[in-house]
C-alpha cells in the first residue's frame, strides 16, 4: 500500500452530470461488494450539493437492491454543529435521502452528534472512531475508512477545512471544529490525519464554477486546504465535463 496520495490523484471526466453521478455509483458498488462480508465497508459521506444527487441514486432502483447494506457503516467527513433536523444538517440531508430510504442497519449509521458543546462533540466523535478503530492512534499501514468522498469550494476548502482557520495546522485530533468567517455555523471536521487514514479518497466535482479551483488544486496551490489532502491508499477526481481543467478533457470515461 502506498505511503501518501496527494491530491494531484487519478482523474476521471464524465460527460454529463448525470454520468458522472452514475459513473461514482457504480464504482462506489463494486468496492462494496468486492469487501469481505466479515468486514464492514466504512465510507465517510459528504456534504454538499451534488452529493446529493448520488445519495439519491443508491437509495433508487436497481441501486437500492444492489448494495450490501447490512456490511456497510456510514460516517460523516464534516457537518455544521446544528440540531439534526436543522435545514443546513448535513446528516439531516443524508437522512432523508439516503438512511430513511435504504436499509441500512441503524447501528451502522455514526451522526457527529449535535447537543453540547462543539468541543464535546468533537471529542465524542473522535472516541466514537478510536473505539472502531480498535486503537488511539491511527497506524500508517491501516486505514479506517474504506472510501472517503469529499467536494471542494471556490475558496479551495475541502469537508470543513477552511482557508486560514486554526484546524489546518491541527495533526492530533481525529476531528476538530472550525468557524469560518463566511460560513453561519461552527463546523465539526475530520481533520487532515483522520482523512488521510483512507484507503480510497474521492473528490466528487461538478459544474463550470469549480473548473478554476479544480485546476489550482490539482496544481497543489498551497493557498488551497484541499491541496494537502493525502490517502493512504489512492486518491481520484470524478467530475463532469464542465468542471475538468481544459487541457485534461480528453481524458473523458463515458462509463
Amino acid at each position: 500500500m502506498p505511503g501518501q496520495t496527494t491530491a494531484t490523484g487519478t482523474l476521471h471526466v464524465f460527460p454529463t452530470k448525470d454520468a458522472l453521478i452514475t459513473g461514482l455509483a457504480d464504482w462506489l458498488l463494486a468496492r462494496s461488494l468486492a469487501k469481505p462480508a466479515h468486514t464492514p465497508f466504512r465510507v465517510a459521506l459528504s456534504g454538499g450539493s451534488s452529493p446529493q444527487h448520488l445519495y439519491a441514486l443508491m437509495a433508487s432502483a436497481p441501486y437500492v437492491d444492489r448494495f450490501p447494506w447490512a456490511n456497510m457503516q456510514f460516517f460523516i467527513g464534516d457537518d455544521r454543529f446544528v440540531p439534526h433536523d436543522h435545514a443546513d444538517s448535513n446528516f439531516g440531508m443524508m437522512q432523508r435521502l439516503l438512511f430513511s430510504k435504504a436499509p441500512i442497519p441503524a447501528s451502522n449509521i455514526f451522526p457527529m452528534p449535535d447537543h453540547g458543546t462543539a468541543e464535546d462533540a468533537a471529542k465524542a466523535y473522535e472516541r466514537t472512531l478510536q473505539e472502531l478503530y480498535g486503537a488511539p492512534n491511527l497506524l500508517p499501514d491501516r486505514p479506517f475508512f474504506d472510501v472517503q468522498l469529499l467536494g471542494i469550494g471556490t475558496d479551495g476548502h475541502t469537508a470543513s477545512l477552511f482557508p486560514n482557520q486554526p484546524v489546518l495546522n491541527n495533526r492530533k485530533a481525529w476531528v476538530a471544529t472550525c468557524t469560518p468567517p463566511t460560513a453561519p455555523h461552527t463546523r465539526l471536521t475530520l481533520t487532515y490525519p483522520a482523512l488521510h487514514a483512507s484507503q480510497h479518497i474521492v473528490f466528487l466535482v461538478e459544474g463550470a464554477a469549480k473548473r478554476d479551483i479544480l485546476a489550482r488544486i490539482r496544481a497543489q496551490d498551497p493557498a488551497c486546504p484541499a491541496s494537502a489532502i493525502t490517502a493512504q491508499g489512492d486518491l481520484a477526481w470524478f467530475t463532469d465535463r464542465a468542471a475538468a481543467p481544459s487541457d485534461q478533457q480528453e481524458q473523458e470515461q463515458t462509463n
